[in-house]
């Protein structure tokens, strides 16, 4: 049964394993380390195959930009954004 809300299926699929217990990783396990903006920016090109495809993909680079932006490294040029 898939829990929409704990642990939803664009965020559980992946086949990556934890070498140490034998465990799925699933996207929080890595992303709650993380600042805000690398965070979400793994989040969605985590769940772009399962959930919004390139629309996830342009919102992880709004979140990479966002970052770079924040380090003082100005601002990137996209496009499509």
């Amino acid at each position: 049964m898939n829990d929409e809300v704990n642990h939803p299926e664009h965020y559980t699929s992946s086949s990556a394993v934890c070498s140490s217990c034998g465990h799925g990783i699933e996207c929080i396990d890595i992303t709650r380390h993380l600042s805000f903006n690398i965070g979400n920016a793994i989040k969605y090109i985590w769940r772009h195959e399962k959930k919004d495809g390139i629309k996830s993909l342009k919102k992880a680079i709004w979140y990479l930009n966002d970052q770079i932006k924040l380090l003082g490294g100005g601002s990137v040029s996209n496009d499509d954004n």
